[in-house]
């Protein structure tokens, strides 16, 4: 590590606070973005295969421009009138099935989801929630018992409302049909329901990100959907990662599951950078929250940050990224499937669209219950990745699956980049799997 990023690190600890988390063992000291491409403070150059918040692309020219005009003209809040926030609100939803006509703009996919989940208790009467074990959802009070791994050791006691269901793994768990995940929905409703909470929402991400987006058939998602609605409760979909043309086939994820979500939960990259989430429901959903909960946000939909999310929908629209996003995946899924053929220790591949990764293990010519995950491995893969010039990082239950999720523009020579380097890394680092 350098002495400079030696010294970031001791002030980030004085003023930030210690246990600020970083990426990689030598942390990256960025100072410049364009399209898919990082430099740090030493003029280094890095293809991004991460960074979904620079969606469109860093500094994209449509964006930057949007939000200096904007910037240049008015900033304000929603208690005075103005067109930004109806005109946004109007093109987002027409993306989206003609129930969902309604927003509340936030700035970030935390306060999104903290608002879903009180929508639910305002429609349902229930406060009882249900999400995977290996999820993400946000870090509010409330959002935050969402994820097992989250969850605080001091807070406000808000644990007894959520039940928790196994996250959905295609490597390990047969489930083609979404039947078994459906039945451990169902048996947490039945056991909300015999509590005094009651059942009020599943919130999942349609693709299951953070739990290593597992392969699953077209519609997977419907058995749960129909256990939910059938018991009253509502569906939540948060498209934070998965939203905004990502999975190539469809604009939204749960389009590709077959599902129409009560509530959406958007944040990360509407705007490209500039802080803006949102709930997005019906109109009755929302006016039943406005009723019975009274909520502001000072910043959410100010003029600017509409002005930056209405050029991130443009971009998407005038270059067509949802179909790039689809040719560029396409072919990632044959790099990757070469390079599984080539390496055993590569247990399986999977993605839609511009999300795609290689799950690691340990022992792959065993039998299916010895699919141990090479977690150490792939961290060292990451971190080498890294000192090679490629960016990217790594999920699942067991961290043990690349995450590979670059910004829409990422091409099919940034493909080749990233494969031929991951090849090279593979090659290198082979010697040090565990052999069964």
């Amino acid at each position: 590590m350098s002495d400079s990023n030696a010294q970031l690190i001791e002030r980030r600890n004085r003023l930030l606070g210690r246990h600020v988390s970083t990426f990689y063992d030598d942390p990256l000291h960025l100072v410049r973005g364009d399209g898919v491409w990082l430099w740090d403070a030493q003029g280094r150059q890095y293809l991004d295969c991460y960074n979904n918040v620079a969606h469109v692309g860093h500094c994209n020219p449509r964006v930057v421009e949007a939000i200096h005009q904007q910037a240049s003209t008015l900033n304000t809040h929603t208690r005075y009138l103005h067109e930004g926030i109806l005109n946004y609100i109007e093109r987002l939803t027409a993306t989206m099935d003609a129930s969902l006509t309604s927003a509340i703009l936030t700035c970030t996919g935390s306060e999104a989801n903290d608002i879903a989940l009180r929508m639910a208790e305002a429609v349902t009467g229930h406060r009882g929630i249900i999400a995977t074990d290996a999820t993400y959802h946000g870090n509010t009070a409330l959002v935050s018992h969402l994820s097992r791994s989250n969850i605080p050791e001091v807070g406000f006691g808000l644990e007894h409302f959520f039940r928790y269901v196994p996250a959905p793994d295609s490597f390990r768990i047969e489930d083609v049909s979404g039947e078994a995940f459906a039945d451990h929905v169902a048996e947490r409703i039945d056991e909300l329901n015999k509590s005094e909470h009651g059942f009020a929402a599943l919130l999942i991400c349609p693709l299951f990100l953070n739990e290593g987006f597992p392969a699953q058939t077209e519609g997977w998602l419907k058995p749960a959907a129909d256990v939910v609605r059938k018991s009253g409760g509502l569906l939540i979909c948060d498209e934070v990662q998965s939203g905004f043309g990502r999975v190539g086939s469809h604009f939204w994820a749960h389009q590709k599951q077959g599902v129409i979500p009560d509530i959406m939960v958007l944040g990360k990259p509407m705007a490209n950078g500039h802080p803006v989430g949102a709930t997005v429901t019906s109109e009755d959903t929302i006016n039943t929250f406005r009723k019975k909960f009274r909520y502001f946000n000072t910043f959410g939909g100010n003029p600017v940050s509409c002005a930056a999310a209405l050029a991130v929908l443009d971009e998407l629209q005038e270059e067509q990224l949802t179909q790039h996003a689809k040719t560029v995946g396409d072919y990632a899924q044959l790099r990757l499937n070469s390079l599984k053929k080539k390496f055993p220790f590569i247990g399986d591949v999977r993605g839609s669209g511009l999300v795609f990764g290689a799950e690691f293990v340990n022992r792959p010519n065993d039998t299916a219950s010895d699919k141990t995950p090479a977690v150490e491995f792939t961290d060292r893969v990451v971190n080498v990745m890294r000192e090679k010039g490629v960016i990217l990082s790594k999920l699942g239950r067991h961290k043990n699956t690349l995450k590979i999720r670059p910004p829409m523009p990422f091409s099919l020579d940034n493909t080749n980049q990233l494969f031929d380097t991951l090849d090279e890394v593979l090659s290198e680092h082979a010697n040090e799997i565990i052999k069964a």
